[in-house]
């Protein structure tokens, strides 16, 4: 007996037949979070009569879209658009119309099977391809009536773009053309004004430095494939007409394209419909952020080579006195020198290598533990806050005791140095790539710097006003932990916690995202670092 999924499935290659087009379907199944996202994918390619089978367009739909919805007219407009294209000889590249099960996973295992880089274990091959993908453009209407506008989502996984261009193309298309209203960020009401602005652009700041599936467009980019995905929003007088008018003129846009998009920009930060921000004017702010670790980490270097308190007193006596000089004759040159200041002490870097090293592994833990728990402990929110809370405030003053005796003042400057070098290191780089990631990162780590012994090298600096520096540092480093983070997260964007952990889950194990390696394994490691410097010894032990 047929299942309701062979039913459908069955149901579209008919369609597909009756178009004289080829269709073909694909079975996938993944694991995330102690569930199983499985489907079957429909598809079928409309060879271009004018073309040699080397490029191709997509035009896709899901059954449920990223709400959850179903896409009741979206996906018969795909279908219907079908036919119509199967009509026309004009088209010089192919057109794949491809049907998902859902919006993520779905996309992602036809994507990967396309370019040959799925797991065959869960994912089956694509019984028929066709040559590089150039586009894609998805369409999501799960409204009964008719819409006011329709709403471009353009982000990718990884905080990843799709080139401006195409993005230019269906607005102009939308609203020059058609007289259609434009949204995008769910800013369904733009005036155009300075505040509503900087909302659009950080909503795409936090979108794209989540790095998670924002729709069934999403898994395409990362196999630099523009796409984006069409969702029709509000109450209005355009009807499926309208919605079909503009993805043909789409499509005829990529279909007389000599080449792939490459002149535009792929990083942007977009304010409105035809206002962005470019790489050259937001890059530096993240640049200088990571810089800042960067050049800390010198400082505590050179610090580090210097003698330590202890030497420093010795070789001074009573306040207001001068230390004790020497003369030094070299060639027929003499000068006099504090006889202890400028010699440089041995750094010994096994210790801090070990801490440092000690410290990243250890974000290995909350990786796998967080990407592998099942979703029914995911849902005892309330547990998961109160274990991850209880870890933050005691794991690195636990460290940081049984290892007390090794925390001299010049291993801690070392530690930090190295800690703050590879934080920089990794932040700097990660701008490249995900920008707003990188940024939020950074300033979540900026008390980083003041948890580590002074720099100064005043033996009577006051050690109660140390101490409150060093306390106050630690309350921030509370505030600003990443499971602290991940709560306040949850009550701005009114998501629970499990909602959270559930997302990076399925990213993680379904659509290959990196923020929680990112999360864990560059700002927990640092983070961790600060915390146990923070409540290290102000001298060294026995001193």
């Amino acid at each position: 007996m047929l299942t309701c999924r062979d039913r459908k499935t069955a149901k579209i290659i008919e369609i597909f037949d009756s178009a004289g087009l080829r269709g073909a379907s694909q079975k996938y199944s993944y694991r995330a979070a102690n569930r199983t996202f499985s489907g079957e994918n429909v598809y079928a390619i409309l060879r271009a009569p004018r073309g040699d089978a080397t490029e191709a367009v997509v035009l896709a739909a899901a059954w449920t879209n990223m709400d959850g919805q179903l896409n009741s007219h979206g996906v018969p407009l795909v279908l219907t658009l079908a036919r119509y294209f199967a009509r026309w000889s004009l088209w010089s590249k192919d057109i794949i119309i491809l049907v998902t099960s859902d919006s993520r996973a779905g996309p992602q295992a036809w994507v990967d099977a396309y370019h040959n880089e799925h797991d065959p274990a869960s994912v089956d091959p694509l019984p028929v391809k066709s040559g590089a993908l150039q586009g894609v453009v998805v369409v999501d209407k799960a409204l009964d009536r008719n819409f006011e506008k329709i709403h471009i989502v353009y982000d990718g996984i990884n905080g990843q773009l799709p080139n401006l261009d195409l993005f230019n193309t269906a607005c102009s298309i939308a609203s020059g053309q058609m007289g259609m209203g434009i949204a995008f960020q769910r800013m369904f009401k733009h005036n155009d004004s300075y505040l509503e602005r900087l909302q659009t652009m950080l909503r795409g700041m936090v979108s794209q430095g989540a790095g998670h599936s924002s729709g069934p467009h999403s898994s395409f980019i990362p196999y630099h494939v523009d796409a984006i995905t069409l969702q029709a929003v509000g109450e209005g007088r355009e009807d499926d007409m309208a919605m079909g008018r503009v993805v043909e003129s789409i499509f005829r846009s990529l279909n007389n394209l000599l080449e792939h998009f490459h002149q535009s920009f792929f990083f942007y930060l977009l304010m409105q419909a035809d206002r962005f921000v470019s790489i050259g004017t937001y890059l530096p702010s993240a640049m200088l952020v990571a810089a800042n670790f960067t050049i800390m980490a010198i400082a505590l270097w050179v610090r580090s080579g210097r003698p330590s308190v202890p030497k420093v007193a010795s070789a001074t006596s009573k306040r207001g006195e001068q230390p004790e000089m020497e003369l030094i004759q070299k060639d027929g040159m003499t000068a006099v020198v504090p006889k202890e200041s400028l010699k440089l002490a041995e750094r010994p870097l096994f210790i801090p290598i070990a801490l440092v090293a000690a410290a990243h592994f250890s974000g290995l833990i909350p990786l796998y533990i967080l990407n592998h728990m099942s979703r029914e402990f995911m849902e005892i929110k309330s547990l998961v806050f109160l274990i991850c809370i209880l870890t933050t405030i005691n794991f690195p003053a636990f460290v940081a005791g049984r290892i007390r005796n090794q925390l001299t003042v010049q291993y801690q400057l070392l530690t930090q140095c190295l800690s703050h070098l590879l934080l920089g290191m990794f932040l700097a780089t990660l701008a490249t790539l995900n920008f707003s990631l990188s940024l939020f990162i950074g300033l979540a780590c900026i008390p980083l710097p003041f948890t580590g012994p002074s720099l100064s090298l005043d033996a009577d600096k006051d050690e109660s006003g140390e101490k409150y520096r060093r306390a106050c540092s630690r309350l921030a480093l509370y505030l600003l932990s990443p499971p602290t983070m991940l709560w306040i997260l949850s009550l701005i964007s009114g998501t629970s916690v499990a909602d959270i952990l559930m997302e990076g889950s399925v990213g993680w194990n379904v659509n290959g995202m990196w923020t929680p390696l990112i999360i864990w394994c560059v700002w927990w490691p640092a983070w961790l670092v600060g915390s146990v410097l923070s409540s290290a010894p102000l001298r060294d032990p026995g001193s």
